[in-house]
């Protein structure tokens, strides 16, 4: 038995060292303060950090909607622009072309009410649509958000296309009759030649 304890001593022995020294110590447990007063910091930094994206999300938001705002006020102004050349475009063309087309001899004198007539429909619709145009933008009368008011020049700055687009029908055919007329006056008067 003597043998047995000598071997069993040493056995044990080398058990509780192999053991955890938690397993063979009783009592308190160590609270570490640095650890848990890093992890306040470290959150309270991250709450600022937080709140600084927050303020820039805010902030982007805030620069976007002023952005859409600008880019419609350009629509609006691109838009008017273009009605003002189309409209001194209509001015111009009437002015000249209807003087032309008036002023040749193949125009008889019961088609001129009618000529001048087509061309100042024209010019009273043009000068009607730059009235509403002048309305929209100057009295909030018609409530309008800018994105509705730039769709609405749109819609007028196409209508004013049109009209160009009109008038130079309306003068290629006064001059295609107009020459059309000519050339059966030069047959229409040719000597016979035998």
């Amino acid at each position: 038995m003597k043998n047995h304890i000598k071997i069993l001593i040493p056995l044990l022995s080398f058990i509780f060292l192999c053991l955890p020294s938690g397993a063979t110590a009783q009592g308190m447990p160590v609270y570490d303060n640095t650890n848990f007063i890093s992890l306040a910091k470290q959150l309270i930094e991250s709450a600022k950090q937080t709140s600084n994206l927050l303020k820039t999300v805010e902030f982007l938001k805030k620069q976007k909607d002023r952005i859409e705002q600008v880019s419609n006020v350009i629509q609006q102004l691109d838009a008017v622009g273009k009605l003002v050349r189309n409209n001194r475009q209509l001015f111009d063309m009437v002015q000249g072309d209807l003087r032309d087309i008036l002023d040749s001899p193949y125009i008889r004198p019961d088609e001129i009410s009618r000529v001048t007539g087509s061309f100042n429909e024209i010019l009273e619709r043009s000068m009607e649509s730059v009235e509403y145009v002048n309305k929209i933008l100057t009295s909030d009368y018609l409530k309008m958000t800018d994105a509705e008011r730039a769709v609405v020049l749109k819609d007028y700055e196409s209508r004013s296309n049109e009209m160009v687009a009109e008038v130079e029908n309306k003068t290629r055919r006064y001059r295609e009759i107009i020459s059309f007329r000519k050339m059966q006056e030069r047959i229409n008067n040719r000597e016979i030649q035998y």
